[in-house]
């Protein structure tokens, strides 16, 4: 693979992981009804999501790639 295909896949890949982190982050709203197991499995999985997002931004920046808002 080419650099710059390599960086778009892990851009792409950063995106969803980042997509998928705010939407388990949105889910421990939701769960907040269904008692403190829900919320401490939502929070969980919550942060599992976030590594996983973090994880994909370390390697984008060692690639000097920036996505900052």
């Amino acid at each position: 693979m080419n650099p710059p295909i390599a960086h778009a896949e892990l851009i792409a890949t950063f995106k969803r992981a980042e997509a998928d982190a705010a939407h388990k982050f949105g889910l421990i709203k939701a769960a907040a009804n269904k008692g403190p197991k829900a919320i401490q499995a939502a929070t969980e999985t919550a942060t599992k999501a976030a590594k996983r997002r973090d994880s994909f931004a370390k390697k984008l920046e060692i690639l000097g790639v920036s996505l900052k808002d």
